[in-house]
């Protein structure tokens, strides 16, 4: 299954010459290309990641409504396991570091960029990020093998992994779970 990347700028121009440049010059570890998905705002781009699961998000800093960090720290919340870069014109030093802290940003990338280290950056991500999954899940066999851990855990983890929010269940007072629609959510 082909992993998704999530870009979000408030400039069409820009959504389209990066969604051109990632659709065609990166391949997955599998030789597959990325689905990219482009977004103008914020809160499009939360509730698109509400139903699809993002291997990487590279969003704007400076865009109207929610900027960029904002953005960045909901993602992580939602979806931890998303790396994050920020892609800028815009250079504020106290910007960047509430990125680094509050986002978690795995990298800062100044516009404009060049297309070779663009994409060298967005592979070095990804990478490292098909190497902490893979350290993950091997710790977690490791830990089952010594009875560390369930094998319910480990594969609740696995779910939350390719859909997160799976094993999350809200309940009523009285008792039963409750279903949202997707739609119904609110930002």
């Amino acid at each position: 299954m082909a992993e998704r990347i999530l870009i979000v700028d408030d400039e069409p121009g820009i959504l389209h010459a990066l969604h051109r440049l990632l659709r065609h010059g990166l391949t997955a570890a599998d030789g597959s290309r990325y689905i990219v998905d482009e977004c103008a705002d914020g809160a499009q781009a939360l509730e698109r990641a509400r139903s699809h699961v993002y291997a990487l998000a590279i969003s704007d800093y400076r865009m109207p409504v929610m900027n960029g960090v904002d953005f960045l720290t909901a993602l992580r919340t939602l979806q931890p396991e998303c790396e994050r870069i920020v892609l800028s014109g815009y250079t504020d030093l106290n910007a960047l570091v509430r990125a680094v802290n509050d986002a978690a940003i795995a990298r800062f990338i100044a516009k404009p960029w060049a297309d070779y280290e663009l994409l060298s950056a967005v592979r070095q991500v990804l990478h490292v990020r098909e190497l902490t999954l893979e350290n993950r899940r091997l710790a977690d066999q490791v830990r089952r093998q010594q009875g560390q851990i369930s094998a319910q855990d480990a594969e609740l983890r696995r779910l939350e992994q390719l859909e997160p929010g799976i094993t999350q269940v809200a309940w009523a007072d009285d008792g039963s779970f409750i279903l949202e629609d997707p739609g119904d959510v609110k930002l």
